[in-house]
């Protein structure tokens, strides 16, 4: 029998790299957090929200209100789940109140509080999608969501949504509701940048076409764009009838062109379009 090559997941350069992206990530939520969220009281979710409303209340240094919750929530999360979160992962978690204490004493980029709520949730978001790039994370709110998880049935998301949603509400009580507001602003922002880390700007559209000319559109397609067509097979839900789905992959700058091809060969042809965040393969990105 040959040898098959081993593909190494977990090189000292990765686990560096991931180590890297840990650190990184957390120095900038704490950036993101001391120069726009907190000056501005826009407790946009997690701990970092909880520890802003509480100094509101009780003029509690934040750093230390995240050691005092991130803490023992990494701990009850090993135990009661019952997972490994692993070193990168707890790492996070002691990194990020570490930062917020070392620039705790920056001065605000801003003091409009809509100007913080979109710039802190932009920053603070590339941080956490940096952390998640790591294949970590900085504990909080996270930890407990899947605690409520595991003991209510609830879904992971609607546990987040609680818990943020809660926190929002608080601010709203505790300094006043346009404070509740823009933290939903931050929140929002924040969880749209994770993505745009993660997966990146979507610059190609994935077509499916579904039309009774099949080799008609496949031969335009090839030669009008130079993209290949994969034929699936498809069932009409009410006839039963089956007919072969196109689907194709394009860059956006080529939809429009697509279109074009499509009404030419076939006006009739019906047609789904949605993002393709990353395609890998020939003519796009390498794997």
């Amino acid at each position: 029998m040959g040898k098959h090559n081993k593909i190494v997941m977990n090189s000292p350069k990765i686990i560096v790299m991931e180590y890297i992206y840990v650190l990184l990530g957390a120095a900038i939520i704490a950036f993101g957090f001391n120069a726009f969220l907190f000056p501005n009281q826009v407790a946009s979710g997690g701990v970092s929200g909880i520890s802003t409303i509480l100094h509101g209340l009780f003029g509690w240094n934040a750093g230390i209100v995240q050691y005092a919750f991130n803490i023992p929530l990494f701990i009850a999360g090993v135990v009661i789940l019952g997972k490994n979160f692993g070193l990168k992962s707890f790492i996070g978690t002691i990194a990020l109140p570490f930062f917020v204490i070392l620039f705790e004493e920056m001065d605000a980029l801003t003091t409009n509080s809509l100007l913080a709520a979109l710039f802190g949730g932009i920053v603070v978001g590339l941080g956490i999608g940096l952390v998640f790039k790591g294949k970590a994370s900085t504990g909080g709110t996270d930890l407990l969501a899947q605690i409520i998880t595991k003991y209510t049935g609830l879904t992971l998301g609607t546990s987040v949504l609680m818990i943020d949603g809660l926190i929002a509400l608080s601010a709203a009580i505790v300094f006043d509701l346009e404070k509740g507001l823009y933290a939903l602003i931050g929140l929002y922002v924040t969880t749209k940048t994770i993505d745009i880390v993660q997966l990146g700007f979507s610059q190609s559209k994935m077509v499916y076409i579904i039309t009774n000319k099949q080799d008609e559109m496949r031969d335009a397609i090839y030669k009008e764009i130079n993209r290949g067509v994969t034929k699936m097979p498809s069932f009409g839900g009410y006839t039963g009838e089956q007919r072969l789905m196109l689907m194709v992959v394009v860059y956006q700058t080529e939809f429009t062109k697509l279109k074009q091809v499509i009404q030419t060969v076939d006006a009739t042809a019906f047609v789904i379009v949605s993002d393709a965040y990353e395609v890998l393969g020939e003519g796009f990105k390498r794997v």
